[in-house]
């Protein structure tokens, strides 16, 4: 079967992300910002980048070197335009639930609902891989809720093609599968929606030396 991603355009998906019923995407650039302060990465990188959310909240100044992966090139393109300003920005279209993605390691790693869609196998190895020695890993996990089902409600027919391509991760077995991998979480925090939803922020670091909420 075709993924999804590759079949919804991106006007679709953050009208979706965007609306009343979802209003997901000014509380996952907030998380991000939030990640940014706590890490203040020299380089980063972002998988399942979309449109380029929250990259409004990188300070060039700090973070010297920004990477954006998505499955989608179409996404990747419209984040080359929006975001020409940023000179230190690599983009490279790669399915992470199936490729090995091989580019040079950031300091820390980004993903905002992906494992739910791109899984813990492959995905959560290409991500662990981009790390620097001591680099830090930040996820957004999206939370069961009682008030609306996993992809939310919206008037956007076409983002219910990925209901079938979610599935939710718990974040107490994710935090146990990276601290196996030597990634004991440092900071964890859930973030109440508007919606009705929640998500869970979690930052992992080799390192594991925790951070004051």
């Amino acid at each position: 079967m075709t993924n999804p991603w590759l079949s919804v355009p991106l006007a679709d998906y953050e009208a979706h992300m965007r609306s009343p019923a979802v209003q997901q995407l000014d509380a996952l650039a907030a998380l991000f910002a939030e990640v940014l302060k706590i890490k203040a990465p020299r380089s980063l990188a972002i998988l399942g980048i979309a449109g380029g959310n929250g990259l409004d909240r990188v300070d060039p100044r700090t973070t010297q070197r920004i990477v954006g992966v998505d499955i989608n090139p179409e996404y990747l393109n419209s984040v080359r335009e929006r975001y020409s300003q940023l000179a230190n920005l690599e983009l490279y279209q790669s399915d992470l639930s199936e490729d090995e993605l091989n580019v040079a390691p950031v300091e820390l790693v980004h993903a905002a609902l992906l494992f739910e869609h791109a899984g813990i196998g492959r995905c959560l190895e290409n991500a662990l891989r981009m790390l620097t020695p001591g680099g830090a890993l930040s996820v957004v996990l999206q939370l069961p809720s009682t008030v609306d089902r996993a992809v939310g409600s919206s008037n956007v027919a076409s983002v219910t093609r990925f209901a079938g391509h979610f599935a939710f991760v718990d974040p107490e077995d994710f935090s146990g599968k990276l601290a196996a991998h030597g990634f004991p979480k440092i900071y964890e925090r859930k973030q109440d929606l508007a919606s009705g939803k929640a998500f869970r922020l979690i930052i992992f670091e080799r390192s594991g030396v925790p951070v004051a909420p």
